[in-house]
């Protein structure tokens, strides 16, 4: 019974098409040779004052500061005359290293960050003729989190198209991000229609693909692959509910360095962050700033945090350790890095959000919440799991020498869960690192703090400021200076304090959406991305509806002020430039109005916190904070329920099940040890198409 199931789903993953994969690649790779760890270990464990970048990290960025960020800095502020500077003066000094960090919020922030990047952008000659197109290009690193690991994995797994491209279409090699197929339910709220039971159908299938493997699944895994289809290739409106392509399973983050594009080393450095859940703890809260940030990048996946200060190799994620040594020679585990499940993992937020008494998605339509709740009870129907509400990685840390302060030592798995579930929904400490030395950090914020708009309340800066200040003063640079409090001046209530995101034009904003909003038509979403280009390339102008036509200068200004400390002597900065800071940098002397911005739709909610100037706070944070009046911290809403309780047994047509699985206990080998139940993925007959097969092949059924 066993030995059929098994080779039941080992046929399913051999009936794509050779070219497009199979959505069964999705699952890991078990049982693979490891390197030799003493010549090439897994684990680089490293301390806060020793700390150091990967090797081929420190390499790329390296290359590409000294050999291709000096020519982009010309393609974008020229000779430095309009600036007031002379380019030529700085020729020996090195550039400014920058830093782009994408704030979380689902498709909102997705998007969000797309305008942004489309006005920054030098390939964009519009955005390069306004002054902001070419920060893109100067920048080093990007980080992600949640929807801004949306954004960041569509962009490099599809080599770095133009922005507008990648999110719409291009009518041939890219059909965009399909925002207007709802995530869930992409034929309709109607669960039992049959285009909705095949694309459950698929979703199921590359899970128990993964999880016959022995690694644990969750609702995690399904999310991941549900991101899949709309922001990595290989999906199109035509092949939506179909299996004759892989939707995206198998594109490893570890492949990054085999794009065209970084072998050219035209990217920024990209980063992944996560929060970690502490083992046992079952959190359906916030976290404390205490647990530990994880970040995922190409080359490896680990924490900063002086409590871990490790990584891991990524190629070989999802391999279980023992202080940094496999359980044998054949014991790694490759193809875990599945660029989905790294964006899954990194928006993981159902551990806050599903309410198993009343069966709810908080923030979610009901006809949502029924397809999560269908999809994962037949998951865990199907196979065993450790914790289903969470990301479940296996553990490469366990036991590792010199690590006791690490909350979850003694722990076999870890449980990450997403990137701002410690509030911080700028992944802004990825880049304050110490080893990667930046100088300029733009946080590019779409969070939604104010609950009655939706708007950001500039509260992941303070919550930065106040973990680096009380947990990570070893590890990472000093938060800059913030502004503090000050009383407001009268006549200035609250609602002048929100942030000037609404259109500069007095247009009403269509870019505040909820955050679990998971579908936008085609008319929303050019809108969208129009409002926020529009507000990111220009400015404001005090007492006007106009932009300003001065703002990308300023924002070069912004760029490389701080290069003029490295010439000896200290370069003055420009009048122009001086300008330009009277005019965006925050004064407390002289605290902005409402009325400095007529006609705009400003939240009147008791909120205030800041004022930024793109959009929802482009924060070019390691020069001067812009904007910002004073802190208030916002906390999650902590009456959420535990992903537990009795599950909905009703059959749905999308699964058959011959066996029940017999209740156990996790056990960490890889194999099928541990499945005594057999269950077939079902693809409804009428849906079976036979292809003739390659010479030597089966024939393939999608």
């Amino acid at each position: 019974m066993l030995l059929s199931f098994y080779l039941s789903i080992l046929a399913l993953a051999l009936l794509a098409y050779a070219n497009n994969g199979s959505v069964t690649d999705y699952a890991p790779l078990v049982n693979q040779p490891c390197p030799d760890v003493t010549i090439n270990p897994l684990v680089r464990s490293f301390t806060p004052v020793n700390q150091s970048l990967h090797p081929r990290e420190e390499d790329y960025v390296n290359t590409r500061l000294t050999t291709v960020i000096p020519n982009e800095w010309q393609n974008w502020v020229g000779d430095g005359s309009a600036i007031g500077y002379n380019l030529s003066e700085f020729k020996n000094t090195l550039f400014p290293r920058i830093g782009l960090a994408f704030s979380g919020g689902g498709a909102r922030a997705a998007q969000y960050g797309a305008g942004v990047l489309s006005a920054l952008d030098g390939r964009n000659q519009t955005s390069k003729a306004a002054g902001t197109g070419g920060l893109l290009q100067v920048s080093l690193y990007t980080a992600g989190l949640s929807g801004g690991s949306w954004l960041l994995g569509s962009l490099y797994m599809n080599d770095f198209p133009p922005i507008r491209e990648l999110v719409q279409g291009n009518g041939h090699s890219l059909t965009g991000w399909l925002l207007d197929i709802a995530f869930f339910t992409p034929d309709g709220v109607n669960l039992l229609s049959k285009l909705n039971q095949y694309w459950f159908g698929s979703i199921l299938w590359s899970v128990v693909a993964k999880g016959i493997t022995g690694i644990d699944t969750s609702v995690t895994d399904l999310w991941s692959r549900v991101i899949s289809y709309h922001f990595l290739n290989q999906t199109t409106r035509n092949n939506f509910f179909t299996n004759n392509s892989a939707h995206g399973a198998g594109q490893l983050w570890s492949t990054v360095p085999l794009l065209p594009s970084w072998q050219r080393y035209q990217l920024p450095f990209p980063i992944i962050q996560a929060n970690s859940r502490p083992v046992g703890s079952n959190l359906t809260t916030a976290l404390s700033p205490t647990s530990a940030v994880y970040e995922i990048t190409p080359m490896e996946w680990g924490s900063w945090d002086p409590q871990l200060s490790a990584m891991m190799n990524m190629s070989y994620a999802g391999t279980h350790l023992t202080n940094g040594q496999p359980d044998n020679d054949t014991a790694c585990v490759t193809g875990f890095d599945d660029t989905g499940f790294m964006m899954g993992t990194s928006a993981s937020l159902f551990n806050q959000l599903i309410d198993r008494v009343h069966n709810t998605v908080q923030g979610m339509s009901s006809s949502v919440s029924k397809a999560i709740f269908s999809l994962l009870d037949r998951q865990l129907s199907v196979l065993r799991t450790r914790a289903d509400d969470v990301a479940n990685w296996p553990n490469p840390f366990y036991n590792l020498a010199g690590k006791a302060n690490f909350q979850d030592l003694h722990s076999e798995w870890l449980e990450l869960i997403d990137g701002s579930s410690n509030q911080e929904n700028l992944p802004l400490g990825q880049l304050f690192v110490k080893a990667r030395n930046l100088d300029v950090v733009v946080g590019i914020d779409s969070s939604a703090q104010i609950p009655t708009t939706n708007w950001p309340n500039g509260s992941a800066l303070f919550l930065n400021a106040a973990r680096i200040t009380d947990l990570l003063q070893s590890s990472h640079q000093v938060s800059p200076p913030l502004p503090v409090a000050t009383p407001k001046p009268p006549g200035v209530s609250d609602a002048d304090l929100v942030p000037s995101s609404p259109p500069l034009n007095g247009d009403k904003p269509v870019i505040n959406t909820p955050t679990l909003r998971l579908e936008f038509s085609k008319a929303h979403t050019q809108l969208f991305l129009d409002q926020v280009y529009a507000n990111a390339i220009g400015g404001f102008v005090s007492n006007t509806n106009i932009p300003d036509p001065n703002f990308g200068r300023c924002l070069q200004c912004a760029a490389i002020d701080r290069v003029r400390y490295r010439i000896n002597p200290p370069l003055a900065r420009s009048d122009f430039c001086t300008q330009c800071f009277t005019q965006y940098c925050f004064d407390p002397n002289n605290p902005p109005s409402s009325s400095e911005l007529p006609g705009r739709f400003l939240s009147r909610g008791k909120v205030g916190l800041i004022v930024g100037f793109l959009v929802a706070a482009l924060v070019i944070a390691a020069i001067c904070t812009f904007l910002i009046l004073r802190k208030r911290r916002q906390s999650h809403a902590a009456n959420y329920k535990k992903l537990m309780g009795p599950r909905d047994e009703s059959e749905l047509p999308f699964m058959r099940h011959d066996l029940h699985r017999e209740s156990g206990t996790s056990t960490l080998s890889y194999g099928l040890g541990h499945l005594d139940w057999q269950v077939m993925p079902y693809v409804p007959e009428e849906h079976r198409e036979l292809d003739p097969a390659p010479e030597g092949k089966p024939p393939t059924t999608t």
